[in-house]
């Protein structure tokens, strides 16, 4: 999967500063979470630890282009509404007509904006943890399928509603 840089999203979800306390005082790390996408329906997410925050955004990247999955999208939004777990995390995806946005908190929203989707509905259930959030949505993500695959599943053909 050979991807130019260039056209990356990278998104900063969460950044955390934590002190280890020694004899001559306290030691500040940093670690990041960070959200990278494609902005045609890929997306992956990292951890980087480091002394220094650039580091550490920098670590957090490389780990996130690493573990990227493609998701099916619909146009500019998901196929249709789905539900993804991780822990206590529970994150609700609905997908929105054109002109809506993406109606969503910050974790779920530097998801969304890094993957290309432009209106959804989404609400975080159960924990507001950052890393379980950015993880219950990448799972919820993960069991999208297209209207497509699922027709030739199915052996039917796709007929869309006309709309008055």
């Amino acid at each position: 999967m050979q991807q130019n840089e260039l056209e990356l999203i990278e998104k900063i979800v969460h950044l955390n500063r934590v002190a280890k306390v020694v004899k001559g005082g306290r030691r500040f790390r940093f670690s990041a979470l960070v959200v990278v996408g494609d902005g045609k329906g890929s997306l992956g997410y990292g951890l980087g630890k480091a002394n220094q925050v650039p580091d550490a955004i920098r670590k957090a990247s490389d780990k996130a282009k690493k573990n990227m999955v493609n998701v099916a999208l619909s146009g500019s939004t998901i196929p249709f509404q789905v539900t993804g777990a991780y822990g206590s995390a529970r994150v609700l995806l609905k997908p929105a007509g054109a002109g809506t946005g993406i109606i969503a908190g910050g974790p779920v929203r530097a998801a969304m904006e890094a993957i290309g989707v432009k209106n959804i509905l989404t609400k975080a259930i159960g924990t507001n943890n950052p890393h379980n959030v950015v993880k219950a949505t990448i799972e919820g993500l993960k069991t999208l399928t297209s209207p497509e695959a699922v027709s030739e599943l199915r052996g039917k053909t796709i007929e869309y509603a006309e709309v008055k």
